[in-house]
């Protein structure tokens, strides 16, 4: 096609909206326009690119001997609940009305390849058998950002295994994780595979392959000796060893500072800090005692899978890792509030839990640090001086708490750095069903 006949008219200036380089130069280059928030259109030169790249994908799929198929974006909603799965992904869904029911818009496919697929296996020896598409997916950002990097409706390869065993699912999930890389080589794309939480999608083994980037809103943690690397959500920092005089998760016996030492250390006070649900106000409140979110203890409010609440007990500066605290359990939400007057949303401390039927469960850095800062159980109110074993105790001690940079290695035990990043795959070992 000559030039002058197709459909390309570049910019001068980047849109308003665009905040990243990549965004700035798709949209100037004629490349993509915007429809609306997180909605792009593919001009004819995105189109091209968009159809390079499917077609490095759909070779790299065929070689592994999966076969492509067209699963409906529409889905009958009865699929998600019998899964139990509209809960789950009951933020991003889009649920649409019609003739025929409600329907979801999928922003995955589990569901329908499952139904889909079950039909024509009648036995064990038709497996294993593997099915993958290229569909267009919907999710509901609540922030959609970066352009293409972070939309509501987007193209996505996904695919599925089917395996007669956990053997032959191991060797279809090393096919796919090999495929993977190819492709990110082939694409020229620096990325890392790193272990990972397999969030709403479930399963025991997955991994993340994350594109280091400045602008990525995701975290990993990397380890530069050895080369381990995990998602900021499944990582773990190995335990260090209890200073003498720290207190331990054992007691007294295991370094903890008996009552009359600790309270020679502080008394726990209560204070008035009206208006202070969070650690940066409270820190700001105490800013005359040198307070830092370091030494704020963070006391999250969750359910476990059997539906009681748990306190999780880690550093301000560090956020709790809720899927390894209570798999299958969640964060505490206003009617969870609501039943559970004695946790007061925003002023909660690990004082007095047992008396009330509440498990604590507390990450190791917590026996490295003290006395704390923390809720009082009260609203607009905090203490400071709160010191483990006197004040409070611990249920189950574990790696609760996402890690920082610094941190040793769960492998070689060097510290680790985060660096930001992409995530561009993910792969699954669902297990059995």
């Amino acid at each position: 096609m000559r030039m002058t006949r197709l459909l390309l008219r570049t910019l001068r200036d980047a849109p308003a909206d665009a905040e990243v380089a990549s965004h700035q130069l798709l949209v100037r280059a004629g490349y993509i326009r915007r429809l609306s928030s997180g909605v792009y259109s593919f001009l004819p030169l995105g189109l091209r690119v968009l159809a390079n790249l499917s077609r490095i994908v759909r070779e790299e799929m065929d070689a592994t001997g999966a076969q492509e198929v067209l699963l409906p974006a529409l889905q009958p909603i009865e699929l998600w609940e019998q899964t139990g799965r509209v809960k789950l992904y009951e933020d991003i869904l889009f649920i649409v009305e019609g003739r025929g029911g409600r329907m979801v818009l999928g922003p995955t496919h589990e569901e329908v390849a499952t139904t889909t697929v079950s039909v024509d296996i009648e036995s064990w020896r038709d497996l294993p058998v593997t099915v993958y598409q290229v569909q267009t997916k919907f999710r509901d950002e609540a922030r959609p950002r970066f352009g293409l990097l972070r939309t509501r409706e987007f193209i996505m390869k996904d695919a599925y295994s089917f395996d007669r065993s956990k053997e032959s699912m191991m060797v279809s999930y090393r096919a796919m994780y090999d495929a993977y890389c190819r492709i990110f080589d082939r694409c020229g794309l620096p990325y890392r595979p790193v272990e990972a939480d397999s969030g709403a999608i479930g399963g025991d083994v997955n991994h993340e392959f994350m594109v280091p980037s400045p602008i990525g809103e995701d975290y990993f943690a990397s380890c530069p000796s050895c080369g381990w690397a995990a998602n900021i959500e499944a990582a773990v920092s190995a335990p260090r060893p209890v200073g003498p005089g720290s207190p331990g998760p054992g007691g007294a016996e295991d370094g903890q500072a008996g009552e009359g030492e600790a309270r020679a250390i502080e008394d726990m006070v209560e204070h008035h800090t009206p208006g202070r649900p969070g650690i940066d106000l409270v820190v700001e409140h105490f800013a005359d005692r040198g307070l830092t979110a370091a030494g704020m203890l963070k006391a999250l409010a969750l359910v476990d899978r059997d539906g009681r609440p748990v306190l999780a007990l880690v550093p301000g500066d560090r956020e709790v890792a809720v899927s390894r605290a209570v798999p299958g359990g969640r964060v505490f939400d206003d009617e969870d509030f609501a039943r559970h007057p004695e946790l007061v949303k925003g002023y909660i401390g690990p004082m007095g839990m047992p008396a009330r039927g509440v498990r604590i469960l507390a990450d190791h850095l917590v026996a490295e640090r003290g006395p704390w800062v923390t809720g009082a159980n009260r609203a607009d109110h905090h203490v400071t001086g709160a010191v483990l074993g006197r004040d409070f105790t611990v249920d189950e001690w574990g790696s609760f708490a996402t890690v920082g940079a610094g941190d040793p290695c769960p492998q070689c035990f060097q510290p680790v750095e985060l660096l930001r990043g992409v995530e561009a795959g993910h792969t699954f070992q669902l297990g059995l069903t």
